[in-house]
């Protein structure tokens, strides 16, 4: 891909780990995610990860069913993201990948606790860093902690994983019209309303200059394919 671009945060829906049946996790589509990041790497590219905990808890949902107040269902929800960038670390490992798990909210015993230099370090000696716990504080979405992971690490680029392989003028699910954008300015994107991520992640970007490329890594695509150009995605830039 053009631009420049070496390191790269990647973010990922924790659904997208999830089994056929629904349990949390799918040993299958791990050990396939860790072959297409080893692929990544292998390719130069350096590596962050943030990945969701929504296929074990939705903070905002659960919040909303208004059994538990959002601040808790929050928590329970960077703890999730810390089980699924563990068993992430271990397919990576497995994969001969040299991976290491930071956490915002620190469980020193479990795994590293997250802080920018040694985060960079571990970036710098080609280890890829799963960064989870999100901010580590309630009321911010993982896309929230990926960009500002992104801005901190000095990445080149944040790639959102999506269902889908890029962004669209309308919902490509819905709408069989819907065309998808190769290229848009952040001002672009907001003028005309097209959801790239989150309104607060979304600013963060625009204001930090971070470039976002969006894509789908169900097969075929994956992120090898997005970052080397050889799949579809939308490319977000100043």
């Amino acid at each position: 891909m053009a631009d420049n671009i070496k390191r790269v945060l990647v973010k990922l829906s924790g659904e997208a780990l999830a089994a056929p049946d629904g349990y949390w996790l799918y040993a299958q589509t791990l050990a396939h995610l860790a072959t297409d990041l080893a692929e990544t790497t292998g390719q130069g590219f350096e590596l962050a990860i943030v990945i969701g905990g929504g296929n074990i808890v939705r903070g905002a949902r659960m919040s909303q069913a208004g059994w538990i107040d959002r601040p808790t269902a929050d928590s329970m929800g960077m703890l999730a993201t810390v089980m699924n960038s563990l068993a992430l670390e271990t397919a990576l490992n497995a994969a001969g990948v040299p991976a290491r798990t930071m956490s915002a909210v620190s469980m020193p015993t479990i795994c590293e606790t997250y802080a920018r230099q040694p985060a960079l370090h571990h970036l710098d000696r080609g280890q890829v860093v799963l960064i989870a716990g999100g901010t580590g504080n309630p009321f911010f979405t993982t896309d929230t902690a990926a960009v500002l992971r992104a801005a901190e690490l000095r990445c080149d680029a944040v790639l959102k994983a999506t269902q889908v392989d890029g962004v669209y003028s309308a919902d490509p699910k819905s709408d069989p019209t819907a065309t998808r954008y190769d290229r848009l300015t952040h001002d672009e994107a907001i003028a005309r309303d097209l959801k790239v991520m989150d309104m607060a992640a979304f600013a963060l970007a625009r204001e930090n200059r971070l470039k976002v490329i969006v894509g789908s890594v169900h097969a075929p695509s994956s992120v090898a394919a997005i970052l080397s150009g050889a799949s579809p995605s939308t490319m977000v830039a100043p």
